[in-house]
């Protein structure tokens, strides 16, 4: 694969969570090209097991629910019989749900409240900040303990809307804000034991979780589209590869060894953009 440069991760040993998705899987295949081997863990394992055999011997799929304690135990070990260690931890498990997602955008008096805020599911909001945060703090638990002797680094996937809450989106929106705090927190917590803790805020992409918020079915933009177009001082989506020089960046320790507890945006300038 083509990279914007290249970090020597030889001899290092990456787990990726989420490895199945868009995101998480170019990440894989990124590091993998840098010589670090690769520990894919998703719920969906037809999906790893696929990009493993793309990537190589270097690759090892997992099947593993991020939210199961046991599950990630069980990931644990099958990645320190494989490989021995773990330097790189990155916690790509996360996304919304449409039970936490409301109809309309603001609420007047003289809307019904079927599909708003007053009639959203329960259940759907703890599984969103379950699968995004909950996730992050049980994997963290599990592999980051394989980091206190020898030193080593953890990314979290944060989010434009840790910036700016997205409508719509109430508890995604708030879950990523605690991403980006719960990094700040990692990054002070484990910084006498030589762990890193960073986190990458992508803007606007196209994902298979998204999709159908961005597109209707003939395949033409919908209005949410324009919206973040319009607010998108680049006026285009983030490609998957726009992300990889963050990406390696914070993974080298030689570029980024002195930053910790940073949260980057990859926006095409969508944070600082006021709308004027």
């Amino acid at each position: 694969m083509k990279l914007p440069f290249t970090i020597d991760l030889h001899g290092k040993v990456a787990v990726i969570t989420g490895a199945g998705g868009v995101l998480m899987s170019e990440f894989s295949r990124a590091l993998a090209a840098c010589g670090a081997k690769v520990a894919l863990l998703d719920i969906n394992y037809e999906a790893v097991k696929a990009l493993a055999a793309e990537i190589g011997e270097n690759a090892l799929p997992l099947e593993c629910d991020c939210l199961d304690k046991e599950s990630i135990l069980s990931a644990d070990k099958a990645v320190m019989d494989a490989f021995g260690k773990v330097d790189l931890l990155i916690n790509g498990a996360g996304g919304n749900h449409p039970s936490a997602t409301c109809q309309n955008e603001t609420m007047t008096p003289d809307m019904p409240l079927d599909g708003s805020f007053f009639d959203l599911d329960e259940a759907g909001l703890r599984f969103v900040f379950d699968l995004n945060i909950t996730s992050a703090f049980l994997v963290t638990q599990v592999f980051g303990k394989r980091m206190l002797k020898g030193g080593g680094n953890i990314i979290n996937i944060s989010s434009m809307n840790a910036y700016h809450p997205l409508t719509k989106i109430p508890a995604y929106s708030a879950a990523k804000a605690g991403i980006s705090n719960f990094t700040e927190w990692l990054a002070v917590h484990f910084a006498p034991s030589h762990i890193r803790v960073n986190a990458i805020a992508p803007g606007f992409f196209v994902t298979h979780q998204n999709r159908a918020l961005l597109f209707d079915t003939d395949g033409n933009p919908t209005s949410r589209t324009h919206k973040i177009l319009t607010a998108t001082p680049q006026k285009r989506f983030g490609d998957v590869r726009d992300l990889l020089g963050a990406l390696l960046f914070l993974a080298s320790d030689e570029a980024s060894g002195f930053v910790t507890g940073t949260v980057i945006p990859v926006d095409g300038g969508f944070n600082a953009y006021s709308g004027v």
